[in-house]
């Protein structure tokens, strides 16, 4: 007991953070590195120069990230400071500095600074509100004592300021509801790259997940003491993969073109399961399942065998027939390190949670709390070996490296049907 309020104590440690000139010259860089590849040399130096440097640290990409996405991933505690745009209903937006556990209402206090002292954004008098909008437009509207509202928001999710009468009036970005057809990048990366550096990020982030925050996030849920700030975060990555899956190949116009995605995320996922990150393993193959993706006949009909036989192995694996027997069978064979497809962990947590009672009059019901620290040892367990990657820098390492942090997607579902008939109907 006392172990563990301790533990919970540490967790919430605050840190203070600062910003330094170098590091804002990094962060214009890389930034811009999708644009200007010639960039990444210069990026590496200023990389090394400001190594050492504390940074403010924004999390996905609704925080249009001010550090650098090519640092390494560190914890996220409630008392960490970040940089967020807040939108208003014309799509102006202010950029707001914020504890990751601030209140919407002190959210909303400083929005409201902001438009005061802006020469660009109209004056707000009347009371503010704060609402996410997703990409397909659906709007949940926080209340002013939440907390920590930032790794709740969706992959293409963003907050939004505006007074109560203007609610039914917000609209998703346009950059959200709108894409142009193209080729992707990723046909210019070789599968290796890409995996390694997507278990790389998948390792990173698992690691600075608490135990407690498994305990937490199924236990307290919003009542917790504190926010499971980096679990809410592989959650959302996990998400993020599937979504890209779907959106790289449903932007691509040409039938070869597709095969040849096909392939090289079938691939990725062969190389994923090899190195044992089975989060990415099965966004991967949930993301080649999207109904979008797997109703393309003509595209899946031009895979080879050899590929067509290999995916149907991957998707025995990812069938949750049987209480996920083949997957359960798979992980029961892994030896430390590994990455878990954390959902399923936290629907057993779940499960054991919602079936047995915690107490029963006035006694505690110690099975369950035998079962729960079981399951938290395992998690311990996997990542009781720390995991080694053999990766040989190249001249496109840190382009791959980008990418695979900054992935662009579409999480609209409806999007993507539409995106998937019009190629039927090319």
């Amino acid at each position: 007991g006392s172990n563990f309020i301790n533990t919970c104590s540490t967790v919430c440690v605050s840190r203070s953070v600062y910003l330094s000139v170098d590091q804002e010259l990094y962060v214009r860089a890389a930034q811009e590195l999708s644009r200007y590849p010639e960039l990444v040399e210069d990026i590496l130096k200023l990389q090394l120069d400001d190594r050492k440097t504390p940074t403010l640290r924004p999390l996905f990409r609704h925080f249009r990230r001010i550090d650098s996405c090519l640092q390494p991933r560190e914890a996220f505690r409630g008392s960490d400071e970040i940089f967020c745009r807040v939108y208003m209903p014309d799509h102006s937006y202010v950029t707001i500095r914020s504890r990751l556990s601030c209140r919407v209402g002190e959210i909303l206090a400083l929005v409201q600074e902001k438009l005061q002292y802006s020469e660009d954004q109209p004056s707000r008098p009347g009371t503010l509100i704060l609402v996410a909008v997703t990409s397909s437009g659906e709007k949940a509207m926080f209340r002013p004592s939440d907390e920590a509202v930032f790794t709740t928001l969706g992959v293409n999710t963003h907050l939004f300021a505006c007074e109560p009468h203007e609610l039914d009036a917000l609209l998703p970005l346009p950059e959200e509801v709108h894409w142009s057809p193209g080729d992707s990048k990723l046909h210019d990366m070789s599968a290796e790259e890409v995996a390694n550096q997507l278990v790389s990020f998948d390792w990173e982030l698992f690691s600075c997940v608490h135990e407690v925050e498994f305990v937490c996030y199924v236990f307290h849920g919003e009542q917790a003491r504190w926010r499971p700030l980096n679990l809410e975060l592989v959650l959302q990555r996990c998400s993020e993969v599937q979504h890209w899956v779907a959106t790289e190949i449903l932007q691509c116009q040409s039938v070869p073109k597709r095969v040849q995605l096909l392939r090289k995320f079938i691939k990725m996922a062969a190389l994923c399961k090899q190195q044992q990150d089975l989060l990415s393993f099965l966004a991967l193959i949930l993301g080649l399942d999207n109904p979008a993706v797997s109703r393309l006949r003509l595209t899946w009909e031009g895979l080879p065998g050899k590929f067509k036989k290999q995916f149907q192995q991957f998707e025995a694996i990812a069938d949750p027939s049987r209480n996920h027997k083949s997957y359960r069978e798979l992980i029961a064979r892994l030896r430390p390190p590994l990455i878990p497809f954390t959902p399923l962990l936290l629907k057993d947590l779940t499960f054991l949670h919602e079936s047995c009672k915690t107490f029963y009059g006035d006694l505690v019901n110690f099975e369950k709390m035998h079962k729960v620290a079981e399951m938290v040892r395992s998690i311990r367990r996997y990542r009781s070996t720390q995991l080694a990657l053999d990766m040989e820098p190249s001249p496109s390492y840190l382009q791959t490296k980008a990418y695979v942090r900054q992935l662009q997607v579409i999480d609209n579902q409806n999007l993507l049907f539409e995106m998937s008939c019009k190629l039927d109907q090319q």
